[in-house]
């Protein structure tokens, strides 16, 4: 991809970003290839100077990365001005795609001081607290549906906004196997998962974004978060209305969608 190209591009889907407004498609060869999605998205990050308060994994439904003949997950920066507290509401347009309820995990700092190989029982000793969240996923740019996975990687991983619901001290439960749901009363819907449809299990999902911020020498000077991917899959909005989403065992999660 030249530079200049490149540059253009990003920039307009930047104050996209930025302004809460939406543009034209950006090109495919973007999108198509997650390498290249990947390699724009950081520089359509870099260019962003807000705080980041985490990092998403993306596409952790294995069933859905074989749809796309995808390997692996992506991640993504989460900024703060994009994280809400539970019950806050959430403004949508036609190209928002659903809602996700998600795992979260607060991160301590001095992980990035961490020099061991990275697995599932080492992870442990970094991780503070967990919460029940909702991401309302979709992107800034006027078109709807998901071709590729590199679609929403190279969207600043799709994310619109987070809701985070009450925080617990973390616990050793069997985090691969809580039951899930989500529903709107009003729009008479309800749907059921499971954290097992997480890249494996959300931890696994959590290891899988701490190894890729080592790999690409990322480090914070502050506790962060890592959202861990959809327990439901994405859920369409029928209606406007509150969302209220529960995990066994974290607790419930509620956003009002306007």
């Amino acid at each position: 991809m030249k530079n200049k190209n490149i540059n253009l591009i990003a920039n307009r889907l930047v104050k996209a970003f930025l302004k809460n407004k939406t543009i034209s498609p950006i090109p495919i060869r973007y999108t198509k290839k997650i390498d290249q999605a990947d390699k724009f998205r950081k520089v359509c990050e870099s260019k962003i100077k807000r705080p980041i308060i985490g990092f998403k994994a993306g596409g952790t439904a294995i069933p859905v990365l074989k749809k796309l003949n995808e390997k692996e997950p992506f991640y993504a920066s989460v900024y703060k001005h994009n994280f809400l507290k539970n019950n806050k509401s959430v403004r949508i347009n036609k190209y928002t795609l659903g809602i996700e309820l998600e795992v979260c995990y607060l991160i301590k700092k001095k992980f990035f001081d961490f020099k061991k190989s990275i697995t599932n029982k080492n992870i442990k000793r970094y991780i503070s607290h967990m919460a029940p969240c909702i991401e309302v996923v979709g992107y800034r740019q006027r078109k709807k549906g998901i071709k590729y996975l590199g679609d929403l990687c190279s969207d600043f991983g799709a994310n619109l906004k987070f809701v985070i619901g009450s925080k617990k001290k973390f616990k050793n439960i069997n985090i691969g196997n809580l039951k899930t749901s989500v529903f709107n009363r009003k729009a008479k819907q309800s749907i059921y998962g499971n954290t097992n449809t997480v890249y494996i299990n959300p931890l696994n999902s959590l290891k899988f974004v701490l190894k890729k911020l080592r790999k690409d020498k990322i480090k914070l000077n502050n506790d962060f978060y890592v959202f861990t991917g959809s327990t439901v899959g994405v859920v369409p909005i029928l209606g406007k209305g509150v969302y209220k989403g529960k995990i066994d065992k974290l607790g419930s999660v509620k956003t009002k969608i306007i």
